[in-house]
């Protein structure tokens, strides 16, 4: 189902246009927080080359961190499944919360307790001011859709995941699934 009006734990679905821009090409973005201030999101099928474990040495899993976003690429950020066992979550809907306390999180990732099913790992998130989304959205650089996989948002392909909701978008969008990232390969 298509929306017209962002809400917190809806998708954005890279328009096959935006080609030139690094950061969003191809993206599908979780939106984790959206009101009359603005917006914050979380880029989904982007890996980064680094494990947790690279960034935080007290940690000792292997799970993949995510590119969210070219806001604050400094900051690291979760968005999860497991409230309980990380106090102070925020939900943002059906079942996915964002943050919480992190030394509970080192404690639970080493305990095996939460892992790449349950769990996930952005350095830096997409934000937008006030009107901007609205105005991406007018101008249609972005599909906005209602976040179908509620909670096993998480577990979803990364890399393939866009290719597969152009393919569910279908018609014209169809045709952009197995285009080529940079169309002058084609």
């Amino acid at each position: 189902m298509i929306n017209i009006s962002p809400k917190k734990g809806d998708l954005l679905i890279a328009e096959p246009s935006i080609l030139g821009d690094i950061s969003f090409n191809r993206s599908v973005i979780l939106l984790a927080d959206h009101n009359e201030e603005g917006s914050v999101g979380f880029i989904l099928n982007k890996p980064l080359e680094y494990y947790l474990s690279d960034l935080i040495p007290e940690i000792t899993a292997e799970i993949t961190v995510y590119n969210g976003g070219p806001v604050e690429q400094v900051n690291l950020y979760f968005i999860h499944t497991v409230p309980e066992l990380i106090p102070n979550s925020i939900e943002i809907s059906n079942g996915i919360y964002w943050g919480g306390d992190f030394n509970s999180v080192v404690q639970a990732v080493n305990k095996q307790e939460l892992n790449q099913t349950n769990i996930r790992f952005f350095l830096g998130y997409s934000g937008w001011d006030t009107d901007q989304l609205h105005d991406e959205l007018s101008s249609n650089s972005w599909i906005l859709t209602e976040n179908i996989y509620s909670s096993g948002i998480i577990e979803r392909s990364s890399q393939t995941f866009w290719k597969e909701k152009m393919l569910e978008l279908g018609g014209e969008y169809s045709i952009w699934s197995n285009a080529p990232e940079d169309p002058s390969y084609n």
